[in-house]
């Protein structure tokens, strides 16, 4: 399993169809998972940390499994099937529950842990986005990197439809 961070979510045009934006901890490879509207609008309100006045679904998971003294440790996008992206919590008692990668995703910036990605996953459904700065030994701010990597990525899913994700 190879560790991943959200890099954000995005509407894509021409299809106005949302995506979630996976990117490996540690290496260049992003992942781009195609998700529904409710969940890139849960993804991307847990990252901007906006507090809804009342739970939303997610929310409301991840408080009754601490409500039962359990905790979600982990999240793992496990496959990818005809562009479907199967995900899986992993919990403290060593359960795991199977679900939609982007509601684990969701579920993970709420609870806070850590997120995998399974090596079958990464080598099927992973773009190679490498960055041509020669000289620069200082680490840009997030802010930058994260906009120039968006940018970069735009540009090539420009030419790309998720029918070309397919093994």
């Amino acid at each position: 399993m190879i560790e991943v961070e959200i890099v954000g979510v995005r509407i894509e045009l021409p299809s106005n169809q949302p995506l979630v934006l996976l990117r490996e901890m540690h290496g260049e490879r992003h992942v781009p998972i195609w998700i529904g509207t409710p969940e890139a609008s849960a993804i991307a309100l847990a990252q901007q940390g906006v507090v809804p006045p009342r739970p939303m679904t997610h929310d409301l998971l991840v408080d009754v499994v601490e409500t039962l003294g359990h905790a979600v440790v982990s999240v793992n996008i496990v496959a990818v099937e005809d562009n479907i992206f199967y995900g899986q919590l992993q919990f403290d008692n060593g359960a795991t529950v199977s679900s939609r990668a982007s509601d684990a995703l969701a579920i993970a910036l709420r609870a806070k842990c850590r997120i995998w990605c399974a090596d079958s996953v990464m080598d099927e459904a992973g773009v190679r986005i490498t960055e041509h700065d020669d000289g620069e030994d200082t680490e840009p701010g997030p802010t930058v990197d994260e906009e120039r990597e968006l940018r970069r990525f735009r540009e090539f899913l420009d030419d790309v439809e998720p029918e070309d994700f397919d093994g």
